[in-house]
């Protein structure tokens, strides 16, 4: 019989994890990756769902989701304004409005990643405060 996996940090299995156990290599790792490193930027970020997607929640509110998809990945961080502004500082991304698509060979750089937690971040911290 399989021993589940011991929580990670100090989350509860959630979400979140629970998706991430159902990839393999190098889409786990890789999700992992950016997992660990969002509660580095968030550590109160708790797991959830948004969407219909694992994601990460602040504050009540949807904070950022990476998905495993046929293509590579794609991350959302539930907000038009966060892609645009991200997607106008940052390199060349394949975007939509909600979310920025990347692979193992053309992988979003942290810095990118990071403007994309902490603009969702700040955005909902500047909503809650309203």
């Amino acid at each position: 019989m399989d021993t589940p996996p011991a929580p990670h940090d100090n989350m509860v299995m959630g979400e979140v994890t629970d998706y991430l156990d159902t990839l393999i290599d190098p889409a786990r790792s890789t999700l992992e990756r950016l997992r660990q490193r969002t509660l580095a930027l968030v550590p109160e970020a708790e797991e959830g769902t948004s969407y219909g997607m694992a994601a990460l929640r602040y504050r009540g509110r949807p904070l950022i989701s990476v998905v495993s998809t046929r293509a590579g990945y794609s991350v959302f961080p539930f907000s038009s304004a966060v892609v645009a502004l991200v997607v106008a500082t940052g390199p060349h991304f394949d975007s939509t409005k909600g979310g920025i698509r990347f692979t193992e060979r053309e992988m979003i750089p942290d810095s990118s990643f990071d403007a994309l937690v902490t603009a969702r971040q700040a955005e909902i911290d500047a909503a809650q405060a309203e």
